[in-house]
């Protein structure tokens, strides 16, 4: 019963077995390898455009490196008050691009729109004490469970471009984002305005690969130099590539994501009709947040359950009674149904 994160979870079989044949045979270093062309290719398809891909081994260098390769001296970038690139990053977005993350509000975990015109109204490009806009980033899914809709999309991305910034999306979560949608990835990208992607595969079933995804490849003139600067140019990038040529393989990407999508839909299901919890907020990808009894959470840890307690928000307070505790559970590939009714019968019998 492992529901602390994805990140708990092991590689897919598919991915340890490419991996594995990868491992027996010699190969042009540095991403020059045929497998490495491959796959850079399979990008190309996979997004429906010429697309510049480029391999790096974390979601916080993805992150970090992306907005990197927008930087302006001086700049701003604005995310999500909740965002991974603000709470969670150790400041390395900040570190590596030279600029500062803005906390924007909005509910769900996702941006108001009306919160960031008037959030970038105070940063113009003649703001030369307190930093000009630069960019904006949004998550895909949130860190919150919930999903921008594809208008939602829309509607930050024409603020954006509005104002002459470059739109960076942290798809850490992105196959669990794509598969609630039923979008193609181009839908829920470039089409809606995306000019940068964090293409996360470690969180749904790869070791450990992560891609930053240019739509225009005019804006990776120069990345191949910040990713060597930053120590994530891999001598043996093939091992990476690896791993996308067996994710993106028969969609089994997708697959693995709607698996853990419909654990997470059993979770919400059974949590809805227990007396001891019940659901904090909505939810749509693999993370549920749940308020439960002290009783019910303590009952589920000894005998085994993981998963993280949440910081209750201040507008929160007064819906958390003195003996309960909110906590979030993650689904993941290796989630299986008997792990969810094991969870929710002991917090039943609680």
């Amino acid at each position: 019963m492992f529901f602390a994160s994805d990140n708990w979870a092991g590689a897919h079989s598919s991915i340890n077995d490419r991996l594995s044949r990868e491992s027996t045979r010699f190969a042009a270093a540095y991403g020059n390898s045929e497998l490495d062309k491959a796959v850079e290719a399979r990008f190309s398809e996979l997004f429906e455009r010429d697309v510049s891909v480029y391999f790096v081994s974390t979601g916080t260098a993805a992150n970090s490196l992306a907005l990197a390769s927008v930087a302006r001296i001086g700049g701003v970038v604005f995310a999500h008050s909740e965002a991974h690139v603000i709470e969670d990053e150790c400041g390395a977005p900040d570190f590596f691009s030279g600029m500062r993350m803005i906390p924007v509000d909005g509910a769900g975990g996702k941006i108001d729109p009306t919160n960031l015109s008037r959030r970038m109204a105070g940063f113009p490009q003649d703001a030369l004490h307190h930093g000009r806009s630069a960019a904006v980033t949004i998550t895909q899914a949130t860190e919150t469970g919930t999903i921008y809709t594809l208008e939602e999309i829309d509607a930050i991305s024409a603020i954006a471009k509005a104002n002459g910034l470059p739109l960076h999306m942290d798809g850490a979560r992105f196959a669990n984002a794509l598969v609630a949608l039923k979008a193609t990835p181009a839908e829920m990208t470039w089409k809606r305005g995306v000019d940068v992607l964090s293409f996360g595969g470690t969180k749904n079933g790869c070791w450990c690969a992560e891609a930053i995804v240019f739509f225009n490849p005019e804006l990776a003139t120069d990345f191949g130099y910040i990713r060597k600067r930053s120590a994530q140019l891999f001598s043996k990038t093939r091992f990476i590539s690896a791993q996308f040529e067996a994710y993106l393989e028969d969609n089994l990407w997708l697959d693995l994501a709607g698996h853990a999508n419909a654990m997470a839909d059993r979770l919400r299901v059974g949590i809805g009709a227990l007396n001891s919890a019940r659901l904090a907020w909505g939810t749509t990808s693999n993370e549920v947040f749940a308020v439960l009894s002290k009783t019910s959470a303590e009952a589920a840890k000894e005998k085994g359950a993981a998963f993280y307690d949440w910081p209750v928000a201040p507008a929160m307070q007064d819906a958390i009674g003195e003996d309960e505790v909110l906590i979030r559970l993650v689904t993941s590939f290796a989630t299986t149904p008997d792990d969810v009714d094991q969870f929710l019968a002991i917090c039943k019998a609680a």
